[in-house]
């Protein structure tokens, strides 16, 4: 899993990261607060939560190359706030995803790790 430190808090980096990620033409599938859920049943968790994300353009080839990788897309991306107080975010590398699957000469896994990245990036820029 790639992570990054983000100098935002928990909410300010996942609500950086939808408004990149919608920039960027992806559609958003559902956010998903993990704390609000164990709030539900009276437990606390830091600051935690997944965006699933993507667009047909970038999963359908992947997922030409190995079907099964339509199991981890769309993608996902985590934010979560650590024991110290510091923020992150992380995702699954698409090359991991393709090593996997067996589809490590997939073309398009190249061009999956540069766009995550770069919304990564953008998402904890200061």
């Amino acid at each position: 899993m790639t992570t990054l430190k983000s100098p935002h808090s928990a909410s300010e980096t996942m609500d950086r990261l939808e408004a990149v990620i919608k920039e960027r033409n992806l559609g958003v599938f559902a956010r998903i607060d993990h704390a609000a859920g164990a709030r539900k049943i009276g437990k606390s968790l830091r600051p935690t939560e997944v965006i699933i994300f993507g667009n047909p353009q970038g999963g359908t080839p992947f997922m030409a190359c190995a079907q099964t990788v339509g199991i981890d897309l769309p993608l996902k991306a985590l934010v979560w706030e650590d024991e110290s107080s510091q923020v992150w975010l992380g995702y699954n590398e698409p090359a991991y995803l393709a090593q996997r699957h067996g589809a490590v000469d997939c073309p398009v896994v190249e061009n999956l790790a540069k766009a995550l990245d770069g919304i990564a990036r953008a998402a904890v820029a200061p």
